[in-house]
């Protein structure tokens, strides 16, 4: 499957859809960009083993060059582009869910809400990131069984959970690999315990109107400042984080109480029923109804 055949889910350029492991090898030339106002619904990782690179997410520009490693979250408005004067841009790139027990290994590498970047990777490590890569496009491209194999194209669909599992298995050794060989950032003195009072405040009531500017308020920092440092310290931006504080309250509600489907979400601090549902069916696997007479069965 080529990439102008998947389907769009955000305005000026396609995304694939959530669920989907979809990966890939450009070598692209001064023109070649990429812009998503409204983000992606998966998280987008690259390893650029050749020229340069721009991304730009918000205020935030970093740049890729040959052992960089940049991830982008999904529902974050960004663009990538071959780098201004660069010759070309040559990388490896896959969409997928990112698995949970990757965010600790990029946290310390965030540099603004939603874009991490994990480098300078030692050279050493560049041949093994790139044939974990390849692994991962030969395992997208097993077929499903019951149907031909796929073209030798350069960008690749994994078609059922084998092939999906052994592609994002492949995925996670490059997170880990540059994760470990990169320098990590020094971390800035007096953070934690900042962060750690608003993880408290989420944790306390994680069904209050939280936004980022009233946490950022709570810990004396300004809005951007605290986005940064909370992603930095914990892998993940602060919206992201209370949103699964709020579906662990709505999954203890749906097992400890009788309330309704309706109680349970504006209880858990959201507003709309059918979010909640959506939301919550993303999160295990099936809707509240189903989650709360499971636990009972």
């Amino acid at each position: 499957m080529h990439a102008d055949g998947l389907p769009g889910t955000a305005a000026g350029d396609p995304s694939p859809p959530p669920g989907l492991v979809v990966t890939g090898r450009y070598d692209q030339g001064p023109g070649y960009g990429v812009d998503r106002p409204r983000g992606s619904d998966s998280w987008l990782f690259t390893f650029t083993t050749g020229g340069r690179g721009t991304f730009r997410q918000g205020d935030a520009r970093a740049e890729a060059a040959a052992g960089h490693l940049v991830v982008l979250a999904p529902g974050v408005a960004h663009r990538y582009a071959v780098a201004s004067g660069a010759p070309h841009w040559r990388f490896w790139w896959a969409h997928c869910q990112a698995r949970t027990s990757w965010a600790p290994w990029l946290g310390p590498y965030a540099v603004a809400d939603g874009l991490y970047v994990v480098a300078p990777v030692p050279a050493g490590l560049h041949g093994r990131i790139e044939a974990a890569f390849g692994r991962m496009l030969a395992d997208a491209r097993r077929p499903a069984p019951g149907t031909p194999p796929e073209a030798a194209d350069p960008v690749a669909v994994a078609h059922g959970s084998l092939a999906r599992e052994l592609a994002l298995g492949a995925l996670e050794e490059v997170v880990l690999l540059a994760a470990s060989g990169a320098r990590e950032p020094a971390p800035e003195p007096g953070d934690d315990t900042r962060v750690r009072h608003a993880e408290e405040l989420i944790a306390a009531d994680p069904g209050a109107p939280h936004t980022v500017a009233s946490l950022a308020g709570g810990v004396s920092l300004s809005p951007s400042r605290f986005a940064h440092l909370f992603t930095l310290r914990t892998g993940r931006p602060p919206m992201r984080a209370l949103r699964e504080a709020r579906l662990r309250h709505a999954a203890r509600l749906l097992e400890a109480t009788d309330l309704t489907v309706e109680r349970v979400a504006a209880a858990s601090g959201f507003p709309s029923p059918f979010h909640f549902s959506r939301v919550f069916r993303e999160r295990y696997g099936v809707p509240p109804g189903a989650y709360r007479a499971g636990e009972r069965s």
